[in-house]
């Protein structure tokens, strides 16, 4: 199993005939029967995830973390352990149910939320957001709306950090997952976001991935 696949989605209102969350939802509740297993089901957080906390060392103390679509919590329990006060959310009721169970004591608020319909309590109010390998499993539309989504969950001198699939302008792709143009990460540089470090990866199987952080002025 690779980092390269997708979390759990967070639309609940994408007017599809397969909605996502429903798809993911349904994928969840059947690994809770012992009927599929989650491909992304892992102990470690993403390698990307891991590699940006090593290097860049950031401290969670007295500072606030949100981890969006977060499955079982996997990234969510690494950004706890770096001090950071941290809520995680999915919008597939199991994910959380079995976070929760696995991550009993935890200091991790695992919540069930739509992040296009978050509560406004979360509105501005992160300091780190982390958007890993979610909206890519989107279709377009509720893509669109979900990438300005994520921007308005950071607070005043938060960081956005968006880890994605990529792919070029002139690549078709048949999703999902549908892997993110330039144009599409760029996107994430809405409201009082700028775009402070983006990087190109390529990853063992030869894929392009995105790691990029946007900043918003204190």
């Amino acid at each position: 199993m690779r980092d390269n696949v997708v979390n759990s989605p967070m639309s609940s209102r994408a007017a599809a005939a397969d909605e996502p969350g429903d798809r993911f939802e349904r994928l969840y509740a059947e690994a809770e029967r012992g009927a599929a297993v989650v491909p992304w089901d892992r102990d470690s957080p993403h390698s990307l995830l891991a590699e940006w906390t090593d290097r860049d060392r950031p401290d969670g103390a007295g500072r606030r973390a949100l981890v969006v679509g977060c499955g079982f919590g996997r990234d969510a329990e690494h950004l706890a352990r770096l001090g950071f006060a941290t809520v995680a959310f999915d919008i597939s009721p199991t994910a959380v149910r079995t976070a929760r169970r696995r991550h009993a004591g935890s200091p991790v608020r695992y919540e069930t939320a739509d992040l296009l319909d978050p509560p406004a309590a979360w509105l501005d109010g992160f300091d780190l957001v982390l958007e890993s390998m979610n909206v890519q499993a989107l279709p377009a539309g509720t893509r669109e709306r979900a990438i300005p989504a994520v921007g308005r969950l950071v607070a005043p001198g938060g960081t956005l950090l968006v880890i994605a699939a990529g792919r070029r302008a002139d690549e078709e792709v048949e999703g999902p997952p549908w892997p993110l143009t330039r144009a599409e990460l760029d996107a994430f540089a809405t409201g009082p976001l700028v775009p402070a470090r983006t990087e190109e990866i390529v990853a063992p199987d030869g894929g392009l991935r995105w790691r990029a952080e946007f900043r918003r002025p204190a």
